[in-house]
């Protein structure tokens, strides 16, 4: 098999729901901007007109003056904070739209307002109240009302909400995605254990009657035996197959031992694949853990063959490590291969993906699964760089 990147199909949709995505949100974020501009340009008109409304008081104070417009037409319609200070801004006159408690005195209550004024000159210039265009009798400060408040917030909790929904249907699709991937290895594994069983038990029959008929041949009884350590190899395969999908049983064994057995059946036949790689295992004793032998064993198979399939001369080292970390057991799979290319490493464990010609890029999916939702434990890279090797890192617990 040809590597096996992340379908460019798979990278037009993502980036095609991106385009989609910031082509939803701008407008969202322009029309918004436009209307609180909007609302901003008719509350500074009515803030101006409020202070001209001063002015004409001011400046028209004679007998007579109707000033009805101004408190019925111009004061009742602002919905925003206002406060009137003096020419110098020492002295507050009229607060409006304003809360604050009213059990405090007068002082405490400037006081409070005086501390408003800077945020409101901050997003508004006060308008000057002037007296025959030349004394500055008051200054209108006045800041946001709750309507605009409220619409500046409102594309920022639109894109919130766009992105929670679009986060729940991602982590949705993915679970499903995931089920229906587990389902599509569940029936794989099983529809092959059982289509392996049928001309297992055959060959067994066959096997046993060869080895009735070459008692006396010791030869042929050899070569029957090597068939039949064969046949049994494969009966353990469909065996493996047949688990995946069903909860394993899980009981204590001795690691020590069971890499021991991967090991001895490798030196067997790394010599036949033409390779001179040494096989070394190092731990200390007996190292009890919970494990499914079987699938354990396909765990440890699969990350040698993966090191062997990295020797591209044919020659090199494989190290399996075993030791304690507290209640932690952690097996180091070393080998001084060619390396992963650090652009793979966070693909290399997803089903379908390799580097080799050949092969479906399932061994390191299905180890991981196996150790991962069988055994509770992590499987990782632990470290790998072109012509430096790559060590794989199983935690037990």
């Amino acid at each position: 098999m040809t590597l096996n990147t992340r379908s460019p199909k798979s990278g037009r949709i993502k980036i095609a729901l991106l385009i989609a995505a910031v082509c939803i949100v701008i407008p969202i974020l322009l029309y918004t901007h436009d209307l609180v501009s909007q609302l901003q340009k008719k509350q500074r008109d009515t803030a101006a007109l409020y202070a001209k409304s001063l002015e004409y008081v001011a400046n028209n104070n004679g007998p007579g003056t109707d000033y009805t417009f101004i408190f019925d037409e111009v004061i009742t319609t602002i919905d925003f904070p206002v406060i009137l200070t003096n020419g110098s801004n020492t002295e507050i006159f009229t607060p409006k739209n304003i809360p604050f408690d009213s059990t405090l005195s007068k002082e405490e209550r400037d006081k409070y307002l005086f501390t408003l004024i800077p945020e409101m000159d901050r997003k508004n210039k006060p308008i000057r109240v002037t007296f025959q265009d030349s004394i500055v009798l008051n200054l209108v400060h006045y800041g946001e009302s709750p309507l605009i408040v409220r619409l500046r917030w409102l594309p920022y909790i639109e894109v919130s909400i766009g992105a929670l929904f679009v986060l729940v249907g991602y982590i949705g699709f993915s679970y499903i995605k995931r089920s229906e991937q587990s389902n599509i290895w569940v029936g794989m594994a099983r529809e092959t254990a059982h289509q392996l069983g049928t001309p297992l038990t055959s060959m067994m029959g066959w096997i046993e009657l060869l080895k009735h008929q070459s008692e006396l041949n010791p030869k042929v009884l050899e070569t029957v035996s090597e068939f039949e350590n064969d046949a049994r190899r494969l009966t353990k395969v469909a065996e493996r197959f047949s688990k995946i999908g069903s909860k394993p049983d899980v009981k204590e064994e001795n690691l020590t031992e069971i890499l021991q057995h991967v090991v001895r059946y490798f030196e067997k036949r790394i010599p036949q694949m033409g390779k001179k790689v040494s096989l070394t295992l190092s731990a200390e004793g007996t190292v009890p853990v919970r494990i499914n032998a079987e699938l354990f064993e396909w765990v440890i198979e699969n990350l040698i063959k993966n090191a062997l399939d990295a020797m591209e001369e044919g020659k090199g080292e494989i190290n399996l490590h075993v030791f304690r970390e507290g209640n932690k057991t952690i097996i180091d799979v070393k080998d001084s291969g060619k390396g992963i290319d650090p652009a793979y490493q966070k693909d290399i464990f997803r089903p379908g993906f390799s580097t080799k010609k050949r092969g479906w890029g399932l061994g390191l999916s299905l180890s991981k699964r196996i150790i991962e939702i069988y055994h509770k434990g992590k499987l990782t890279v632990k470290e790998s760089g072109i012509g430096r090797g790559t060590t794989f890192r199983i935690i037990l617990k």
